[in-house]
């Protein structure tokens, strides 16, 4: 055993995340590398930024799923790069309200296993994913 027991529940939603970040990050920085136009050299930076941020949210994840002897998924959930630029932007606010739905869930089931470090954790993870919605949501009204 490597560290203390998680539920089944909460370690199948810890995976989700990995795969969740996962995903993204590799999108994110697609996307980043694909920019098109004006207005995607103006998005561009901060897509590269937000994929790094979402690799190191993968990470931390996958680090907390070991603790409770899981593995770690390496399949990210699908992704989605795009054709347009408000195409791209758009999906990517979608993937971070999914984020937030997500993380919330993971925030309510830790709290009623009493597992604080989870907790913890993903109440951090959850305030940067709600700033890269806020980036996105503005984003898209620009473009």
């Amino acid at each position: 055993m490597k560290g203390k027991k998680a539920s089944a529940k909460l370690m199948d939603l810890l995976n989700q995340g990995v795969a969740r970040e996962i995903q993204v990050s590799i999108q994110y920085m697609w996307q980043h590398v694909l920019w098109i136009g004006i207005k995607g050299f103006v998005v561009k930076d901060a897509l590269k930024s937000i994929a790094i941020a979402e690799m190191k949210h993968a990470e931390v994840i996958a680090e907390r799923l070991n603790y409770f002897g899981g593995i770690p998924t390496t399949k990210p959930s699908p992704i989605f790069v795009g054709k347009t630029l408000k195409e791209m932007i758009a999906q990517d606010k979608k993937d971070e309200e999914g984020a937030i739905k997500l993380y919330n869930e993971i925030i309510e089931v830790s709290r009623k296993e009493g597992d604080e470090v989870t907790n913890r954790l993903f109440r951090q993870i959850l305030s940067d994913e709600e700033d890269h919605h806020d980036t996105f949501s503005t984003l898209l009204e620009e473009i």
